[in-house]
């Protein structure tokens, strides 16, 4: 595949840096989606510099070295329709509701470029709108997105109209999104955690709430609809809407959503880990296996007539099954 563009990277190493990695261990944890295998080929075709000189695999990372990578850049192939099952809430001529499944993708990307939801929609609704801000990724119609292992309701734009309309109602956070998720903990009976998110420092493939002045402004209302043994299922509204944003917000203040692997609520975070409590925890999130999170709510007006919408798409059954067991054996 002939390449289109490049892409120049540079990574600075900070003075304290002294972790003694590999240059292939230290690049593949900045660059996402990339492997270990992919960075070593890259160095050893030359795309990589360290100081300016042409690095090595093998060679330590030293405090205060400049890294510059140089990242050929594939177009991306076109998004083809694929007959995979959708449920889908409603549709007319500028827009269409999905509940969208745990575990699927919502737009092709680097990894996952079949199978995801804008590939379903092709097939189903047969063309969406063209309105796509990043040229590197194919996503006809993507407003805006769920983490893979959410589930929950989405608006995906059919015209280019309502694409803008929509988006410009997202970018001015007025929408109404009502989440419901299971977290770790006793949290406030209500309450609003607020607090920049952008990239973390020690995990750039993470989110985490950063100083002010870095990342971007995010505000969460929630509030707790039921108790349980240092768990709780909340009611969480989103004013503002930043990657893996309640996600983080719980997990900072020390309540990570259950089952998320990636922000520390796969394990027995409070109570006792030991014995048969721990063995139900363990089972149940092995079955689960993703974070309890689900997009319930979604409200806006129609793009093309201002009329109010709101569809709603109650938590489907291995959400349930979490309930059903915490109600069963984790009564507070």
């Amino acid at each position: 595949m002939e390449t289109t563009d490049i892409t120049r990277i540079r990574l600075d190493v900070p003075k304290g840096y002294a972790e003694n990695q590999r240059l292939d261990v230290y690049i593949t944890q900045f660059i996402e989606n990339a492997t270990r295998n992919k960075v070593q080929e890259g160095i050893r075709d030359g795309f990589v510099q360290v100081n300016g000189r042409l690095g090595k695999a093998s060679q330590k990372v030293m405090a205060g070295d400049a890294i510059e990578i140089t990242l050929p850049k594939p177009p991306p192939p076109e998004a083809e329709p694929e007959n995979i099952p959708l449920d889908i809430l409603f549709e007319d001529e500028s827009l269409v509701i999905v509940n969208k499944a745990a575990g699927m993708v919502v737009h092709p990307a680097f990894g996952n470029w079949s199978g995801t939801m804008v590939n379903a929609l092709l097939h189903h609704v047969g063309s969406l709108s063209d309105l796509d801000e990043d040229e590197d990724m194919p996503r006809p119609g993507i407003v805006h997105r769920l983490d893979k292992d959410t589930s929950g309701v989405m608006v995906v734009a059919k015209t280019d109209t309502a694409h803008a309309r929509l988006a410009a109602r997202f970018a001015k956070h007025d929408i109404d999104r009502h989440y419901r998720a299971v977290v770790w903990g006793t949290p406030p009976a209500e309450g609003t955690f607020t607090g920049n998110i952008g990239r973390s420092r020690a995990d750039r493939k993470k989110m985490a709430v950063v100083p002010d002045g870095e990342g971007k402004h995010a505000v969460t209302h929630f509030k707790v609809v039921e108790y349980f043994d240092h768990l709780a299922l909340v009611d969480v509204w989103l004013e503002t809407g930043r990657t893996h944003q309640i996600r983080v917000h719980f997990a900072h203040h020390g309540f990570p959503v259950f089952g998320d692997r990636q922000y520390g609520g796969d394990h027995v975070r409070y109570g006792s880990n030991t014995g048969a409590r721990k063995s139900m925890f363990d089972n149940l999130m092995a079955a689960l296996g993703r974070q309890c999170l689900h997009a319930q709510t979604l409200g806006f007006p129609h793009p093309a007539t201002s009329v109010p919408l709101r569809f709603e798409a109650e938590p489907p059954g291995d959400f349930r099954h979490v309930i059903e067991q915490l109600r069963r054996f984790c009564a507070p």
